[in-house]
This record gives C-alpha cells, sequence and structure tokens, in this order.
C-alpha cells in the first residue's frame, strides 16, 4: 500500500498547527487540573480539623466533607475544560437533564438528606434520648444521614425517614432530665383526706427515685357522688421513668394499705 506523502506532509501540518494553537492551553488546563486536585485535597483536611475543633457530629463530617469536595472537582474539570477549548453546549444538556431526572426520583431521598443534616446539626435530639414520633415511643439509639433509629421500650427496631421527623411533631420526653409523675386516686368520703396526705408524704419522702424539687403537690382534683378523687404529683428522673412509675404505684399502695385506707373495691 502506497502511502501518499503530500497527506503525511498535510496531517503533520495540521498537528504542528494544532500544538501550537493549543498546546499552551492543553499545558496550562493539566497544570491547573493537577494543582487544583492537590489544593481541594489540602482543603478537605484542614475542614475535617476544623470540624473536629468546632464539635460537629462525628456523622455528618464525612458527609459535608465529600459534598463540598466533590463539588469543587466538578467545577474544577468544568474549568479546565473550558481553558483547554472543549464545548460545554452538549455536555451541559446531558448534565442538566441527568439532574432533572435523578431530581425527580430521588426527591424523597434528597429531603431525607437535608432532614438529616438539620437534625444533625439542630439537635433536637441525640442518640440516647427518649423521643414520640410518628405514633411511636422509644430510645433513639442511632441518626443517619436518611433515617433515624428508635427502639420502643417493648424492643422493637423503628426506622423513621428523617424527612419525617423534621415536618412533624417531635416530643423529646427525657431532653429535660425530669419528669413528671401524676398519679389520682379515688377514695370514699368517709376516709380521713388528711390521713390521705400523710400517706402519699410519707410515700415520696421514702422513695429514693423521687426529686425534691421540683416541689411535690397533693390536692383533691374531684368531687363526685361516690366519693372524691386526689391526686399527686411528684418529679422523677426521665429515664427510667416507667419503671419508676410502677415502683412507686407498688409502695404507695402497700402504704395506704398499712395505713388502714381502704381504696374502691377492697373488702371490708
Amino acid at each position: 500500500m502506497k502511502i501518499d506523502a503530500n497527506n503525511i506532509e498535510h496531517f503533520y501540518d495540521k498537528a504542528y498547527d494544532w500544538i501550537i494553537d493549543k498546546g499552551p492551553s492543553v499545558i496550562l488546563g493539566i497544570v491547573l487540573l493537577i494543582l487544583g486536585l492537590w489544593l481541594i485535597k489540602l482543603l478537605g483536611k484542614w475542614m475535617q480539623g476544623g470540624m473536629h475543633r468546632k464539635d460537629i457530629n462525628p456523622s455528618l463530617r464525612p458527609f459535608l466533607t465529600s459534598l463540598i469536595l466533590i463539588t469543587l472537582r466538578v467545577l474544577l474539570v468544568i474549568t479546565v475544560m473550558q481553558i483547554i477549548g472543549i464545548q460545554l453546549t452538549f455536555l451541559t444538556v446531558l448534565i442538566g437533564g441527568i439532574g432533572v431526572a435523578a431530581g425527580l426520583v430521588l426527591s424523597g431521598t434528597l429531603q431525607n438528606f437535608a432532614s438529616g443534616v438539620l437534625i444533625l446539626l439542630l439537635k433536637p435530639f441525640v442518640v440516647g434520648d427518649n423521643i414520640i414520633a410518628q405514633s411511636q415511643e422509644g430510645t433513639v439509639t442511632s441518626i443517619q444521614i436518611f433515617y433515624t433509629i428508635v427502639k420502643t421500650f417493648d424492643n422493637r427496631t423503628v426506622v423513621i425517614p428523617n424527612g419525617k421527623l423534621s415536618n412533624e411533631v417531635i416530643i423529646n420526653i427525657s431532653r429535660e432530665g425530669s419528669r413528671r409523675l401524676d398519679i389520682e386516686m379515688k377514695f370514699s368520703y368517709g376516709i380521713d383526706y388528711e390521713q390521705i396526705v400523710t400517706v402519699f408524704n410519707k410515700t415520696v419522702d421514702e422513695f429514693k427515685d423521687c426529686l425534691k424539687t421540683p416541689e411535690r403537690r397533693i390536692g383533691v382534683s374531684a368531687l363526685e357522688d361516690s366519693g372524691f378523687k386526689v391526686s399527686l404529683n411528684v418529679w422523677v428522673k426521665a429515664h427510667g421513668f416507667t419503671d419508676t412509675k410502677l415502683s412507686f404505684l407498688e409502695v404507695l399502695m402497700k402504704n395506704l394499705k398499712l395505713g388502714g385506707i381502704k381504696l374502691p373495691g377492697m373488702p371490708e
């Protein structure tokens, strides 16, 4: 096969012209790409240290770092392509179309991601808190970027999307450290009210899990045809509230019996 010398010469001329015309831009783009990637890597290390010093939630650090670094790398590549002279019209349209499609498909996921970031930053609850959310009551065992795991008091694991937690009411029942235990009991009119108050106070004083402050409150809450109701409000620790309530009611019932106070339904 005979090679045309004119074609070879034409090819070399074109290559020479391209090198003279585009070579400096290509070299500049490569240098900028290498330098930019190096600076972005340094920025990532600096961000990790800064977030550690500012005590940002450990679960959030890698996600924020990755998000920022990936964005910077994409911008760097686009800038280098423009310097080299690569036309981005078609690429831009393609990326835009993919972005719109992904946004529509992943709208719920992105909402959960944004909500997870807000939860980790604003801290309406933290791991170990007892909360009521989505008709579920339990202890927060893990806060992930897309969902939160709650372990209920009857040992069920509930996975709640963060979007639900950021848009609806959350009751944090342990954040303040204490809760009020409310007890209401009914007695016949033949029982002396002061005797009931004495037993209530004795039980609160002896029960080790009752807090001294805020002050307890005892009073008549209702008057009915068949008897009167007495309410007791006493403060206890938030964690272990249900166990404390059960134990307190058991001790109170024993003390009422020892004090000779009959409860409705008790045999004569």
